[in-house]
């Protein structure tokens, strides 16, 4: 028989406290995408999980604070994975290929895409929400922007600018994504993303890719 230990006093533990809030953000992270986050409320939120409302009041004070904390977890996962496929590239080319296509797999998640389009959705008509969203926007792509900044200077793709660059690569991934949603199988089929992915590389690429003039004006 598994025992919880807590600390005395009937505190929890550190472990049990970072699970909780795993729960926590877990939970909201679906109401916020099965509901809205206009319809959502806190009171839902904790009877999914079983606690009191006064639990996740004493963490966060209130829905906006709870959307934040969401974000924010996600935007650090988010973050790392793009950081993690940069490292696989052996130029900032192959780097950006690699953030693309992880950019593009977190897009293919369903409760994911489900969660920000909500996001957007309401944004569309909260002022402050559409500038919570746009920072939390610029955030997520500064690991995009900075490689195509790299990929520049390495005569590997054309000089420009590099946000406009980024927010041409997403368009094309946010389209594919998508054609990926909107198919009716449970689980997305691994080959078919993968084409779909190489098809808009491909066209960011012919777009956006330096010739062997401005190669030489780097070396």
């Amino acid at each position: 028989m598994n025992m919880v230990r807590r600390r005395a006093g009937g505190r929890p533990t550190r472990d049990e406290a970072e699970a909780l809030t795993r729960r926590l953000l877990d939970s909201a992270r679906s109401a916020f995408a099965r509901n809205g986050i206009a319809n959502a409320s806190m009171e839902e939120i904790s009877a999914d999980l079983g606690i009191s409302k006064h639990t996740l009041y004493r963490r966060y004070q209130n829905k906006q604070m709870l959307l934040e904390a969401v974000v924010e977890r996600d935007l650090i996962r988010f973050r790392k994975a793009l950081a993690e496929a940069a490292r696989r590239g052996e130029n900032p080319l192959a780097a950006l290929h690699n953030i693309a296509f992880s950019y593009f797999l977190f897009g293919t998640d369903r409760e994911y895409s489900a969660f920000y389009l909500s996001v957007i959705a309401e944004a569309a008509i909260s002022k402050q929400l559409g500038e919570r969203l746009a920072a939390w926007s610029r955030a997520a792509l500064e690991p995009i922007v900075e490689t195509i900044v790299l990929a520049q200077a390495a005569g590997l793709l054309v000089r420009g600018d590099a946000v406009e660059m980024c927010n041409v690569l997403v368009d094309l991934l946010e389209g594919a994504n998508s054609r990926v949603r909107l198919s009716l199988s449970e689980r997305p089929d691994a080959a078919e993303c993968h084409r779909l992915f190489e098809s808009r590389w491909a066209i960011f690429q012919a777009a956006m890719k330096a010739g062997p003039l401005e190669r030489r004006k780097t070396v």
